[in-house]
C-alpha cells in the first residue's frame, strides 16, 4: 500500500508534474498563513517596530567559552544604543554578526526583518550597503582625498557621477569638513578622519550606523565632538548602536546602554550609565 506523507496542516504532496504545481501553491499558502512559523515571526517583529532582532543567539568558536550565550536583543528605528563590556565581553563579536562576517551557531538574527543567516554570499554586499559602519582605525584610503574616500561609497553601487558631485559636498558639510576635500588622510587629525569615516558611511542614507569604538583613538575633546555628531544624526531618524568603553561619554550622554559579560547581557536600561561589573 503506497502512503504518502502528509504534513502537519493536512496537505499531502503530490508527484506528477500537475501535482507538484498544487504542492508549490499549497506551500505558499501555508507559509502565508503563518503555518510554518517564518511570517507569523515576522509579523510580531514588524509590530513591535523592533529593526534589529536577535533572539537566544550564541555564537562558540572552536577553543574557549562561547562569545556569545543566549543574547537576546531587541533595537527599534531611531534608537540610540550604547553597548558597553570589558574586552571579551562579547561587544564585537555582536557587531561582527550584524555586519554578516560571523554566523551565529545558534538562534536567529534579523535586521530590518531580514533574516541575516539566510543571505547567500552574493547578497552580503548588497546587504552591506544598508548598514554605515564606522570603526576605531579609520579605515581610509591614504591615497586618496576627503572627497574620493566619501565618493568612493557612492562609486560602488554606481551612483551617477552627477549625484555624487552633489551628495559629497553635502554630507561633508554636515561633518564639518566642507573645507577639507583636498586633504590627504595623512593631512588631517584623528578627529578629523572619524569624521571622513563618517561621512562615508552616511553617504548613502543607511537606516542603520554601527560604530565600534569611534573614539577610542581620539583625544577628548574629539571625542565629543563625534559624539554630538552621532547625536545630531540619530535625530535626524538614523538607528545607531555604538560599541565603546569610554566611561564618560556613557554616563553623560544619558541613552539606552546594554551591558555585556562573558558572552551575555548583564544590564539594559533606558537613559542608563556604564556599569562596573568588577
Amino acid at each position: 500500500m503506497n502512503i504518502k506523507p502528509r504534513l502537519s496542516c493536512g496537505y499531502v504532496p503530490m508527484h506528477s508534474c500537475t501535482g507538484a504545481c498544487v504542492w508549490k501553491r499549497r506551500t505558499k499558502e501555508v507559509h502565508k498563513l503563518g503555518l510554518f512559523g517564518a511570517k507569523r515571526t515576522r509579523r510580531r517583529i514588524r509590530d513591535d517596530g523592533s529593526l534589529i532582532v536577535l533572539d537566544k543567539v550564541s555564537k562558540s568558536y572552536e577553543t574557549g567559552a562561547p562569545a556569545l550565550n543566549g543574547v537576546n536583543l531587541r533595537v527599534k528605528k531611531g534608537e540610540f544604543v550604547f553597548i558597553v563590556g570589558d574586552s571579551g565581553s562579547g561587544k564585537s563579536t555582536l557587531i561582527k554578526l550584524l555586519l554578516r562576517e560571523l554566523l551565529p551557531t545558534s538562534g536567529t538574527i534579523l535586521v530590518n526583518g531580514q533574516n541575516v543567516a539566510h543571505l547567500k554570499r552574493r547578497q552580503i554586499p548588497k546587504y552591506r550597503r544598508k548598514l554605515g559602519i564606522v570603526f576605531q582605525d579609520f579605515r581610509l584610503l591614504k591615497d586618496r582625498n576627503v572627497y574620493e574616500n566619501v565618493a568612493f561609497a557612492q562609486r560602488v553601487i554606481q551612483v551617477p557621477t552627477r549625484e555624487i558631485r552633489r551628495n559629497v559636498p553635502a554630507i561633508l558639510a554636515t561633518v564639518g569638513l566642507a573645507g577639507k576635500y583636498k586633504a590627504k588622510p595623512k593631512q588631517l587629525s584623528g578627529g578629523e578622519q572619524q569624521r571622513v569615516a563618517l561621512a562615508r558611511a552616511l553617504i548613502n542614507k543607511p537606516p542603520i550606523l554601527l560604530a565600534d569604538e569611534p573614539t577610542g583613538n581620539l583625544d577628548p575633546k574629539n571625542s565629543w565632538e563625534i559624539m554630538k555628531l552621532l547625536e545630531k544624526i540619530n535625530e535626524g531618524g538614523t538607528t545607531i548602536l555604538v560599541v565603546t568603553h569610554n566611561r564618560e561619554i556613557v554616563n553623560e550622554m544619558k541613552k539606552r546602554v546594554v551591558t555585556m559579560k562573558k558572552g551575555v547581557i548583564v544590564s539594559d536600561e533606558e537613559q542608563g550609565g556604564y556599569i562596573d561589573e568588577n
